[in-house]
């Protein structure tokens, strides 16, 4: 009770009497309210605590029921958002494909603004000739006595090529380019091991090839020349003029295994651009003018095929062979898929020369043409070896894989010393896949000459059979740098990866979410199941 500020205590007295007297009423009238309630309005009062607590009980279970049909609703919708990720994560791998090679296609054309012409037109990059020459070890006793020649290999000796770009560029209206590639080669001491001046006893280039161009009633005639100039069946010569020319003396001419080369040029190549059909990229269509080649006197063997093996077709299909045509030996090869390689962080496809490309004609029937002479090829069972004669102006060149590689034994057995080994001696290419380029390549060949019997020619007189002699193996090889390298994992194979981790993610965070949820909403029934 609140006493009135400034009331007089009778005032106050009276005010608490009031409020006494009006609580004393109150409670007498409750009271009173109570004594005349029937028992059933005191039944119908007792039940409605009961009434309540229904109420209360049907109210949790509505707000149960609705809690269960938000988390459905989400479950459902989680499910759905999961389905979508993973289709997104599926449709993205054709559509980025499909940019991918539509980039690819663009920039693998043959003309000015793509990647393609940009290394079409650009010198080689580092383009080496490695070569081991073959010193005879017993040259006199193999004239004297006709002993079997032993040779010790001696090299590398290792020149820079193919530094030159492209000559004389002409677009065509066929759709092809044609050029011109300039030849030459600097001589790399470092990467050697020796000078140039150093020597080797080989083959006599003048005595050999006269005796394979003379007929035998003309050997008296030889015997002459090789007498009056002081030659014989072998010299002494350093490996300059070896390989790129001396002054002979029985012929009064310049000679050489690779002569005339420097200030030279491979040609005329003609290749398709692929602009109307990126299949045809780089293939050759003619060679110094002509669709196929007039060495071998048969339309199979005298097929240009392929391209120069420096690219090809993009996208390969390591199922398929490659084709390619080389001027070295004057024919074209195929290589076959041998194994994936990782090269600076690039994969690439590394194919190797078939076995089967220097066969003999018993063993592959294909290269029955390529057999020119069946005297000296034992009646053309002989293989590893090409008589490219026809070719080289008549001089008797055979060309063969180093140290006989897939040749037959009597090949190693006419000389000793010869260990040939396959990772050291075979040829291969490989290539990036998605554009088809080569990236690096090793290209090993053998140069041999002949020479046999003769009962007038002295130097000759003791030898017992025709044999191939090995004069020099090469080993033409090249490698992308590291700036090339990285240029194409930025731009080609860093994208390519990127697009793999964005659809493998989106496919696996799709699938995932989805089974989560579908798996949580078949849950949540169940449990709602046994609420109800």
């Amino acid at each position: 009770m609140v006493q009135r500020v400034g009331a007089t205590p009778a005032i106050a007295a009276a005010d608490a009497a009031a409020a006494a007297a009006a609580a004393a009423t109150t409670t007498g009238t409750q009271a009173a309210h109570t004594s005349t309630r029937t028992p059933s309005q005191r039944q119908k009062e007792n039940r409605l605590p009961r009434q309540t607590d229904g109420r209360r009980e049907w109210r949790r279970r509505a707000h149960t029921t609705m809690d269960c049909c938000n988390m459905r609703c989400g479950l459902i919708a989680g499910a759905v958002f999961g389905a979508v990720v993973a289709i997104l994560g599926g449709v993205l791998i054709p559509v980025g494909n499909s940019i991918i090679k539509g980039t690819v296609e663009k920039e693998a054309v043959i003309e000015p603004g793509t990647t393609a012409y940009d290394n079409f037109v650009a010198a080689g990059a580092g383009v080496y000739r490695q070569f081991w020459f073959f010193d005879v070890q017993n040259a006199q006793e193999v004239v004297q006595n006709g002993t079997t020649p032993v040779v010790v290999e001696k090299g590398p000796y290792t020149y820079k090529t193919r530094y030159f770009p492209k000559d004389n560029i002409t677009f065509n209206t066929n759709d092809t380019v044609s050029f011109l590639l300039p030849v030459g080669a600097i001589f790399e001491p470092s990467m050697s091991v020796g000078p140039e001046e150093d020597k080797v006893t080989s083959l006599n280039l003048a005595v050999a090839a006269v005796y394979s161009l003379v007929p035998k009633v003309l050997h008296a005639v030889l015997e002459n020349l090789i007498k009056t100039s002081n030659s014989s069946l072998f010299q002494h010569r350093t490996v300059k003029e070896l390989l790129w020319g001396y002054d002979d003396p029985m012929l009064k001419a310049k000679l050489g295994l690779f002569y005339p080369y420097n200030g030279t040029y491979e040609g005329v190549f003609n290749v398709y651009t692929g602009k109307e059909d990126m299949s045809k990229v780089g293939i050759i269509d003619r060679w110094r003018g002509e669709r196929s080649l007039r060495f071998w006197d048969d339309p199979y063997c005298d097929m240009i095929n392929g391209t120069d093996a420096s690219s090809f077709a993009p996208f390969v299909d390591k199922s398929t062979p490659l084709y390619f045509f080389s001027a070295d030996i004057c024919r074209s090869v195929s290589a076959g898929f041998e194994e994936s390689k990782d090269l600076k962080g690039i994969e690439v496809y590394r194919y190797t020369l078939q076995e089967n490309t220097l066969a003999s004609p018993t063993i592959n029937p294909d290269n029955r043409c390529f057999c020119r002479d069946p005297t000296t090829t034992k009646n053309c069972s002989l293989a590893g070896v090409l008589d490219i004669s026809s070719c080289q102006n008549g001089r008797p060149i055979f060309i063969s894989l180093p140290h006989f590689l897939y040749g037959s034994p009597s090949l190693q057995d006419g000389v000793k010393g010869l260990n040939p080994i396959r990772d050291q001696h075979y040829t291969f290419l490989d290539v990036e896949p998605t554009t088809g380029f080569t990236l690096r390549f090793a290209k090993r060949i053998q140069v041999n000459m002949m020479y046999g019997p003769s009962n007038v020619i002295t130097v000759l007189k003791k030898v017992k059979d025709y044999t191939i002699f090995p004069l020099v193996w090469m080993n033409e090889t090249a490698a992308l740098d590291d700036a090339t390298a990285d240029r194409i994992k930025e731009e080609l194979v860093s994208r390519i990866q990127m697009l793999e981790i964005v659809w493998k993610t989106l496919l696996a965070s799709g699938v995932a979410i989805f089974g989560v949820c579908s798996i949580s909403y078949c849950m949540t029934r169940r449990s709602q199941s046994k609420l109800v």
